[in-house]
């Protein structure tokens, strides 16, 4: 009788398979990758996700599901079936299930602690903080930070540029997002302990957000003190009357819909929050940047040529406008992201059944309860869309040949796309052209360790170990 039983239920299963698989009009589920029982996929995921995403892309197509212990993971790879994860309504493919894991490092009542609507009001807040006038009177900060952190390198000296990176962007979020009295008075009190934060964001934080390891206890230590220290500096400017040039002066205003305004709570969370995704895919996105400008010195060469031209225009004024004209710079940095996306892979949670179309034309239902997932760093590198993927090559980027719109608007996602595009990505720009339009204009640059890997054990990729590099200072000549 039990295998009788045992049977019967495989033969109903098999039936109900078949029914799903043949019961939308020809469409079928996405091919599943072949794993262990029970842990499924884990051990090979874990040991390289981009490695294996990418293979699997080959051999299965743009859509297949990764079965994770009693998770599904379904990836959508290219821009032909991504629609719908960057376009979808947030209660068909939610981000709130996945990244509620980030609530220890945020703070409650901001991100994804709170509900759609409300989420979608404190992102209203950063745009507005980051568009337009606002946009223009950061740079003018972004110039001074720059010049004062350089001025103390010597005349000559090797560094790690990774770290220098680190610092200087950090000290331009600090003062243009974060405000004049972080950045006078608490810089380095905050500097070590949003390093202690981000170090608490482990892939493990992602199922087991409050597990009792070091590294948790050591960011909620410095949650709450950058609680304390936030707090204190709202209550000061509130009382003082003053406004500032900011980000915190934009939270400390905004009203809600309903007429509320913000609480220090939750201005205090929002401003970790944009430190949190500012800083470090800024730093990053830095530190590429000049890893591939010095491995490739053709492009270091062009990009110092571009800053002479400038020159010329301009002398040696740098501000809004004169950044917009550094085009090889700026093909630069965006073909380094396009390599080395800080965030390689991006989640959803499935609340509907949902149909793509792969490039050759087939149909794939994506089941309701399945997590959804793309992967910048593997859509990046699809070969019907760029040439030679796996080169820099800045020049991509040019007028005339535009390969990140080759196959339309989700064909380069180093900033998401979509409803879903990253609201800081012009910020990011200016903030890393402004360094990198200094550094070239003042200093002569060889990189001294190997190409650097990646750093895989981290929430935010970025680059393994030190980017040392030796500098000697000297001034750009200009010709009339």
């Amino acid at each position: 009788m039990l295998i009788a039983g045992a049977a019967l239920l495989l033969a109903t299963i098999a039936f109900i398979k078949l029914l799903l698989w043949s019961g939308s009009k020809g469409k079928g589920l996405p091919p599943i990758i072949p794993a262990l029982p029970v842990v499924g996929g884990l051990v090979r995921f874990m040991r390289g996700p981009i490695s294996m995403i990418s293979e699997e892309y080959v051999r299965l197509g743009s859509v297949f599901t990764l079965c994770i212990l009693n998770r599904r993971i379904t990836f959508l790879i290219g821009p032909e079936v991504s629609e719908h994860f960057f376009n979808g309504h947030e209660s068909e493919l939610s981000q709130q299930e996945v990244y509620r894991f980030t609530v220890a490092a945020f703070g409650p009542g901001v991100a994804f602690d709170v509900k759609y609507s409300v989420r979608l009001e404190q992102i209203r807040i950063f745009a507005e903080a980051l568009r337009g006038n606002k946009l223009r009177s950061y740079v003018g900060q972004m110039v001074s930070e720059a010049e004062e952190y350089f001025s103390k390198w010597g005349e000559s000296g090797t560094v790690d540029l990774k770290y220098e990176l680190e610092q200087i962007i950090l000290l331009i979020t600090s003062r243009c997002l974060l405000g004049r009295e972080v950045r006078e008075n608490l810089f380095n009190d905050v500097a070590a302990l949003f390093h202690d934060l981000c170090n608490g964001m482990q892939p493990v934080s992602v199922i087991f957000p409050y597990l009792p390891i070091p590294a948790h206890r050591r960011r909620d230590r410095a949650r709450a003190r950058l609680g304390e220290m936030f707090s204190a500096i709202i209550k000061s400017r509130k009382a003082s009357g003053q406004s500032e040039e900011d980000m915190l002066q934009c939270l400390i205003d905004y009203k809600y819909k309903d007429g509320r305004p913000t609480t220090d709570g939750e201005i205090t969370g929002l401003l970790i929050t944009v430190l949190f995704g500012g800083q470090q895919t800024s730093s990053i996105t830095s530190t590429w940047t000049g890893a591939y400008l010095l491995e490739f010195k053709q492009y270091f060469a062009a990009a110092v040529e571009e800053q002479k031209e400038v020159m010329k225009r301009h002398g040696n004024k740098i501000d809004y406008d004169t950044l917009a004209e550094m085009d090889v710079l700026h093909r630069c940095i965006k073909e380094a992201l396009r390599l080395q996306p800080p965030l390689p892979i991006l989640f959803r949670h499935s609340h509907s059944d949902f149909t793509v179309t792969t490039k050759e034309g087939k149909e794939i239902v994506i089941p309701k309860g399945h997590l959804v997932a793309t992967s910048p760093s593997v859509a990046n590198r699809l070969p019907h869309i760029y040439k030679n993927p796996d080169l820099y090559d800045p020049d991509r980027f040019a007028a005339g040949s535009n390969e990140d719109n080759a196959a339309g608007v989700l064909s380069y996602l180093s900033f998401g796309g979509g409803k879903h595009w990253c609201i800081g990505a012009l910020f990011a720009y200016l903030e890393i052209k402004t360094v990198w339009a200094h550094l070239l204009r003042n200093f002569e640059l060889e990189l001294v360790s190997p190409f650097p890997e990646n750093e895989w054990n981290s929430m935010v990729v970025g680059v393994k170990g030190e980017l040392l590099v030796k500098y000697k200072r000297r001034k750009l000549v200009v010709s009339n």
